[in-house]
Parts: structure tokens; sequence; C-alpha cells
């Protein structure tokens, strides 16, 4: 298999997350977001939309959009919960996070990292919606340890690959001790190392 991506977007890092704790066998082909090359005729052949990431099988069939590989991914595996019930809540924060998180949370770090503006330049809009995204995360993960059931799932991968580079984009993580907890429990059952949040 072959993830086709850039290792600064979130959405990126979470189908490479996932495959690395599933002990998938994958060549990562990076692609450069800022040099256009997902709009090269190389790269849309593999995927029309011309976003990243996109899997290329071993079979030479092509998936994209992050959450529907996370999904393809984990089938079957210890990061989609057996029962139909839990697999739905997965599948409704699997939607959640990018309709209400990566549009504000993800698009504020884009206008920090990638575009050098300073946090008081930031849309207000995506700021607040951003911060109203967390408030909601770290709510919902009072008394847990995960989002959905006890062990980490493709819920948590998909949520954790923006939320944990938030303060990138501004955001005051420190606040938020649930989140905090999380992100720790993420890393280590991805055996990442701690990242500072600064």
């Amino acid at each position: 298999m072959q993830i086709y991506g850039d290792l600064n977007s979130g959405n990126c890092l979470k189908v490479k997350y996932a495959a690395d704790v599933l002990g998938l066998d994958y060549t990562f082909v990076p692609v450069d977001l800022m040099k256009g090359e997902t709009r090269t005729a190389e790269f849309l052949a593999l995927n029309d939309m011309g976003q990243v990431p996109v899997v290329r099988l071993d079979d030479g069939r092509t998936l994209a959009q992050s959450n529907a590989i996370l999904r393809y991914l984990a089938r079957g595996t210890k990061l989609l919960p057996e029962d139909p019930y839990l697999q739905g809540k997965v599948d409704e924060l699997l939607f959640w996070e990018q309709y209400s998180h990566e549009p504000y949370v993800a698009v504020c770090r884009f206008q920090m990292v990638y575009l050098g503006k300073s946090a008081d330049e930031r849309d207000p809009d995506k700021v607040k919606r951003g911060e109203k995204a967390l408030d909601f995360m770290e709510k919902r993960l009072e008394g847990r340890r995960f989002f959905v059931g006890e062990a980490l799932s493709i819920a948590d991968i998909a949520l954790f690959g923006y939320t944990r580079l938030a303060h990138e984009g501004g955001f005051d993580l420190s606040k938020r001790p649930n989140i905090s907890a999380w992100i720790s429990a993420c890393e280590l059952a991805l055996a990442l190392p701690p990242l500072r949040h600064a």
C-alpha cells in the first residue's frame, strides 16, 4: 500500500497513525501541497478530487478522504468496535470531525503555520467555532479515556490529528484538562513521543 500525503497535514497524519498502530506494510509518498503537487496530472490520475491523503492499495485501486480511509483500514481490527451501535458512535464522531472540527481548528492552524498570520489575524468566525468544537470535546471526554468504548478507535485518531496540533492554530489546550489527558492517552496508544502543547 502507498499513502500519498503531507506530514504537516492532520488528515494525512491520522491515516499514517492508523496504519502504524495496525502494523500495516506501506510506503509513504510525500506530496507538497504548497507547491501545487495535488494539482498535477499525475496526482489527479490517483485522486481526481485533488486532495491528500489518498491511498493506493496493492491491487492498484485508490481511496481518498481521510475518514473513509480510516474506516476502510479499521474494518475487522481493534480500531473499530464490533458492536454496531458503537460503530455508529464512531461514525458519528468521524462525520462531526470533518464538519464541525477540522474546518475551524485546522484552518486556524493553516492560517498561522502556512500563511504566517498571527493569532490576532485569524478568521474570528473560525476561531469561535474552533473554540466551540474544543469545548464540546472537553465535555464529551469527561470521565472517559477515549471517545468510544475503553480503547483507542478511529474516532480518536480522526480527532487527534488536528487537536494535538491545535496550539499551532492559536488554541489554548492547557485550560482543557480532559483533552490534554486524552492527547496523552492517544500518544501512548500510538507510541508517539509526547508533544509539548505550548
